[in-house]
């Protein structure tokens, strides 16, 4: 019903009429819309963050970032009518408790972001431009971006087209000279050290 109505704000008597049931039978197993939606927020959560434990569990830190904001835009596409609970889009006067999960949401991946940038340092001797926080979100702004692209395309324009090129344009002003680099004189040497510690 999200997918085929996106704009369009989500009725009880529109989910009933969608899965074949009455109205009275939707509301014996959840007792208001909200409850509806925080059945559906809770099932992007399992999703993501079970798949994102695993993406921590192994693998360089340098790597990790490029997983997980991969597997949010992959969620994404295939979750096409999900998606726009992610930008709100199907929140659109509801209860402010589903908009407060929603938020809680992207804090809880950006978190997870930041704790693998903070990793990169001490385990990779890579180091963020700025603190690893802004960088972090500014991360998070560009996969949030593509996703409200996406709801406002009319899912038209898919969140991971051409990606990931646009992390890849990032990644240089993302990062400082590796720590194990900066020992040494700025020579060819010291470039070449840049180019082969810098993640791919």
């Amino acid at each position: 019903l999200m997918e085929a109505a996106p704009g369009g704000r989500i009725t009880t008597a529109g989910l009933a009429k969608e899965v074949g049931v009455s109205e009275a039978a939707l509301y014996r197993h959840f007792p208001s819309k909200a409850k509806m939606f925080e059945g559906l927020i809770s099932f992007i959560e399992e999703a993501i963050f079970s798949r994102i434990n695993r993406i921590m569990e192994d693998g360089k830190a340098s790597d990790q970032v490029e997983q997980i904001l991969t597997l949010l835009l992959a969620f994404t596409e295939r979750n096409p009518g999900i998606t726009r609970l992610l930008t709100g889009d199907a929140l659109t006067g509801e209860n402010a408790r589903l908009h407060q999960r929603i938020q809680q949401f992207y804090d809880r991946v950006e978190s997870q972001v930041k704790q693998v940038l903070r990793d990169a340092e001490f385990k990779e001797g890579l180091r963020t431009q700025a603190t690893p926080t802004l960088t972090a979100n500014l991360l998070l702004a560009v996969a949030d971006g593509r996703i409200a692209q996406f709801v406002r395309s009319g899912l038209t324009t898919l969140p991971s087209q051409s990606w990931p090129a646009p992390s890849a344009l990032l990644q240089p002003t993302l990062s400082r000279l590796p720590l194990s680099c900066r020992t040494l004189p700025p020579t060819p040497s010291r470039a070449w050290c840049s180019l082969a510690l810098r993640p791919h």
